[in-house]
C-alpha cells in the first residue's frame, strides 16, 4: 500500500507540473472531466456544469483545443455490434531494434486498419499491438499476409481476450 500512496504522490505531482506548463486550472480540468464523459454536451450545458457563463466556457474549451489538450472528438463504437468479435494481443519481437526497421514496421502499424494500438515496450517483447478482428480467419490473414512479411520481425505471439473486464477512454485526471 505505501508503493501506491508514492505512485500516487508521484502522479499528482507531474499532473500539477503539466497544469503549470499548460496554463490549466481546475476549471479547465472539470470542463476535460465532463467533455471525456460527454463529448456531445452542448455548450450551455457544459457551461452549467463547470459553474461557468456559456461565453468563457466556449473560450476555455477553444484554448484547450488549439493547445492540443483536447485532440479530437469521436464516438465510441461497440465492436462486437459491428461484428468485430475478436479482441487479440499480439507481442511483436524484432531481430534488432535499429531506427530504419522501427521506423518501418511503425509505419506498418499506422497503416493497418485493424490495428487499434501499438505500443514499444520494455521487457521481452519489443511491441504490444491489440487488433480487433471479425474472425479466425481474418486474424490468420493479418499475421501470415502483413505481420509477418514486415522486414526485422523475428517472433510474434498472440493471446485472446476471452473477455473485456474494464475499458474506459477517460483519463484520470482529477478536477479537485
Amino acid at each position: 500500500m505505501r508503493g501506491l500512496k508514492a505512485y500516487t504522490k508521484y502522479l499528482n505531482h507531474h499532473l500539477s507540473i503539466l497544469c503549470r506548463n499548460n496554463k490549466i486550472d481546475s476549471i479547465d480540468l472539470r470542463i476535460l472531466h465532463e467533455l471525456q464523459q460527454f463529448g456531445k454536451i452542448s455548450n450551455v450545458d457544459l457551461a452549467g456544469r463547470v459553474g461557468l457563463s456559456p461565453s468563457p466556457c466556449l473560450s476555455r474549451v477553444r484554448a484547450l483545443e488549439q493547445k492540443g489538450i483536447i485532440d479530437r472528438y469521436v464516438a465510441l463504437v461497440k465492436p462486437d455490434r459491428v461484428g468485430l468479435l475478436i479482441n487479440v494481443f499480439i507481442q511483436v519481437t524484432l531481430e534488432r531494434q535499429v531506427e530504419k526497421v522501427m521506423e518501418t514496421f511503425e509505419a506498418k502499424m499506422e497503416a493497418y486498419p485493424e490495428v487499434m494500438e501499438c505500443y514499444l515496450m520494455t521487457g521481452n517483447s519489443d511491441y504490444l499491438i491489440r487488433l480487433l478482428v471479425s474472425d479466425i480467419k481474418t486474424l490468420e490473414a493479418f499475421i501470415v499476409q502483413k505481420l509477418s512479411t514486415i522486414d526485422g520481425v523475428l517472433n510474434i505471439q498472440s493471446s485472446f481476450a476471452l473477455k473485456q473486464v474494464k475499458y474506459k477512454t477517460e483519463l484520470p485526471i482529477n478536477s479537485d
